[in-house]
């Protein structure tokens, strides 16, 4: 009597073609930060186009939708967290599909307390770095005054900043460190080269803050894609990049106002 194999007993999935795989990666970027990239360059081209220095304009991060309605621009800000999520779970569904799974590239919690201790150390690190170069571009005239937040005074603010600050963590490190790098390297980009397109496209899209913004989120990108090298984990890029994000929203949430040193819009 014949039977219909398990699953376990199925030959392996064939590799996708080179040209499947080009065009997967395409896709993604154009619904995440490919496009992301795209939409900072037509808006640093305003920028620079629009009477006035560019450290005289501004960018907001994390603003509101529907000013002095609180539980509508909640409604809102949680439903542009969970979308802006969407590409992060296609990332998944990809690799799940070839028996790779997000473990592949390190993001899990298999290694919690490793990935948050490498994390911390990483956002020390760059976290003070990258304050000094923003306050010296702008200075400079190469940036625009970067206002992280500018929420209203609910109480759902600082839960808000931390989500998002962990929603662009995941997005960013899953797409153009773990995903883009596996990729690249599997269609035979050279090591050198898949950084440097790791990093261009990280500063790409955070050329709408000028160009302090893309240079500085290029040398990030850099150090980053190092890291993932060394470790093969995403997880320690992403703990490091919500705790940036997190300082830097909750931080100028607190202190916006109340120290001469820091710009505001």
């Amino acid at each position: 009597m014949h039977t219909q194999p398990r699953p376990a007993d199925q030959a392996a999935e064939p590799e996708l073609p080179d040209r499947t795989l080009r065009s997967e990666m395409l896709i993604v970027l154009a619904l995440s930060l490919g496009a992301s990239g795209v939409s900072a360059l037509i808006d640093f081209i305003g920028s620079v186009t629009r009477p006035g220095a560019l450290k005289d304009q501004a960018a907001t991060l994390v603003g509101s939708y529907a000013p002095h309605r609180p539980w509508l621009d909640l409604a809102w800000q949680l439903f542009s967290i969970a979308t802006a999520l969407a590409p992060v779970a296609l990332v998944a569904h990809l690799l799940g599909r070839e028996r790779a799974g997000m473990r592949s590239i390190g993001f899990d919690l298999t290694r919690p307390r490793p990935d948050l201790a490498r994390g911390a150390l990483v956002a020390a690190g760059i976290g003070g770095t990258g304050l000094a170069f923003y306050l010296g571009a702008r200075s400079a005239g190469f940036n625009l005054t970067v206002v992280p937040e500018s929420l209203p005074d609910v109480w759902w603010k600082i839960p808000v900043l931390v989500l998002s600050a962990v929603q662009n963590a995941v997005l960013e490190e899953v797409i153009v460190v773990g995903y883009l790098l596996r990729r690249l390297d599997r269609l035979g980009w050279t090591p050198m080269a898949a950084l440097a397109a790791s990093a261009v496209l990280r500063g790409s899209y955070h050329l709408y803050q000028g160009i302090g913004g893309f240079v500085g989120n290029m040398a990030m990108g850099v150090v980053f894609v190092l890291l993932y090298r060394r470790w093969g984990r995403v997880g320690p890029l992403v703990a490091a990049h919500a705790l940036i994000d997190t300082v830097a929203f909750v931080g100028y949430a607190l202190l916006a106002g109340k120290v001469g040193w820091l710009p505001t819009g």
